[in-house]
């Protein structure tokens, strides 16, 4: 298998599509569970569609290129979670494929191939939350996209163009999961060990890095969402309130990145017992090593939970187990690593046909998947405002208020004693109110009170907490 995998073939390429795609259909016959992130893009999507703006009739954390993808996804089809699922395989198969391009052009090590596209897709594919579309993962494709320009053309400095399109493709990566941006650190060690002068270089980047938030924050000026823009983007996500509200627990993501640490740990450990190779081979060992540092970071930024966290370790992991495989004296060794890599990606991936679940102690992604609340199940297709965190009642039903996240929804639910806020209510509730509202606060005898001529209007049904819209 090695030694196929070691030829540029372009055959090769064909395999690892196979194999990736081999990975992920057998776990179709089950289903796809629908993941809290994956509920949340969908309700974005959808409010999009319908013309509103974000961050002014949309009060959510979401950064804007994800939820402009979202959107379009749901221009081409309302919630079809397999569109969703297939973008996500072909973010992470291109970057693979790219990572493993920019490793054989640059010469990072004598032997080219597509051994780091195969270990890139198997540790990829060892847990099912990869397989999922997260503004973590599009934003991480950028951030390989744009990795090569940190490299230098020649071994002398670099091209002023590409060292502005490396912070450009930064920027846009930080506008799909704004902690990206600690990736600048990994730019600026690369520009003080490959350029000759470190901070003109460094103002390059920075420069491409704030050129995407330019146009960004032009374009939400002249909509007036320019004040949402920070006060439910960019703050929430510094002071990290929103912080991997969605993703899976911090021991079960743990037990996740154990797989990943394994084969990085033995990597590195290679890599440093092994001939230390040419200047650039050093310096590029160097930047993969920041590339640890700067996702590790990134980890506690997300608080270790965020979806998608784990393929912030993917590039590395791929470029350390390239010194796994190269030639011993025992030349079974390395093939029977890569055979026990590929027996542990099988075991866990399908630990539950396997019974292993308990005896790995890593409970199923999908126990935590978003499951409708069985008290509103009479509710199909109706428009709803949910006064509480809970987004349950929205898997079968449309969102019909700003308020899509409860805790940045406290800038009016949570100040109801201020004229301000309950003006805000009313404007952005009067118009066209929703047809139910689901109150898990007891909200409601405080809002009849406050703005009688909107919440007065809610009938109680014969389920406890859920209202009507009354004539």
């Amino acid at each position: 298998m090695l030694t196929f995998f070691k030829s540029t073939l372009l055959t090769r390429l064909l395999l690892l599509l196979l194999l990736a795609l081999a990975l992920r259909l057998p776990l179709l016959w089950w289903g796809l569970p629908l993941m809290p992130i994956e509920l949340r893009a969908m309700l974005v999507g959808e409010r999009l569609g319908e013309g509103v703006r974000l961050y002014r009739d949309l009060y959510d954390s979401t950064a804007p290129l994800a939820a402009a993808l979202a959107g379009l996804l749901e221009l081409l089809s309302s919630r079809t979670l397999w569109l969703y699922r297939l973008l996500a395989l072909a973010l992470l198969t291109f970057q693979a494929i790219r990572f493993n391009f920019v490793l054989n052009r640059a010469d990072v090590l004598p032997e080219r191939g597509y051994l780091a596209a195969l270990v890139y897709l198997l540790v990829g594919s060892a847990t099912t939350d990869l397989d999922i579309f997260s503004p973590l993962l599009l934003g991480h494709t950028f951030l390989i996209a744009g990795f090569s320009a940190l490299l230098p053309t020649s071994r002398e400095g670099y091209d002023n163009r590409r060292l502005f399109r490396a912070g450009f493709l930064i920027g846009a990566a930080a506008l799909c999961y704004l902690p990206l941006a600690l990736f600048l650190l990994l730019g600026l060690f690369a520009v003080i060990i490959f350029a000759a002068n470190s901070f003109r270089s460094f103002l390059l980047l920075v420069c491409g890095f704030l050129f995407p938030y330019a146009v960004v924050a032009s374009f939400f000026l002249y909509t007036g969402s320019l004040p949402g823009f920070i006060q439910f983007h960019l703050q929430p996500t510094v002071s990290g309130l929103v912080a991997g509200t969605d993703g899976l627990p911090l021991p079960v993501q743990l037990r996740l990145l154990a797989l990943p640490g394994v084969v990085l740990a033995l990597g590195l450990v290679r890599s440093l017992l092994g001939p230390p190779g040419l200047v650039f081979q050093v310096k590029f060992r160097q930047l993969m090593l920041v590339w640890v540092l700067v996702a590790a970071a990134m980890a506690l930024a997300g608080r270790g939970v965020a979806p998608g966290t784990a393929a912030l370790l993917l590039p590395p992991v791929a470029y350390f187990s390239l010194y796994l495989w190269q030639k011993t004296a025992r030349a079974w060794v390395p093939e029977v690593g890569l055979l026990v890599l590929v027996g542990a990606v099988l075991l866990v991936r399908y630990r539950a046909v396997f019974f292993l679940d308990d005896a790995l102690q890593l409970p199923l992604e999908a126990r935590y998947a978003v499951q409708p609340d069985p008290r509103t199940n009479f509710l199909q297709g109706q428009r709803l405002l949910v006064l509480g965190p809970s987004l349950r009642p929205y898997v079968h039903n449309r969102l019909a208020s700003p308020y899509l996240d409860w805790r940045l929804a406290q800038v009016d639910f949570g100040h109801l004693d201020e004229y301000a806020a309950v003006f805000r209510l009313a404007r952005s509730l009067g118009p066209n109110p929703p047809q139910y509202l689901i109150d898990q606060r007891n909200l409601l005898p405080e809002l009849r009170y406050k703005l009688p001529h909107l919440f007065g209007r809610y009938q109680p049904t014969n389920t406890k907490g859920v209202y009507r819209l009354g004539k």
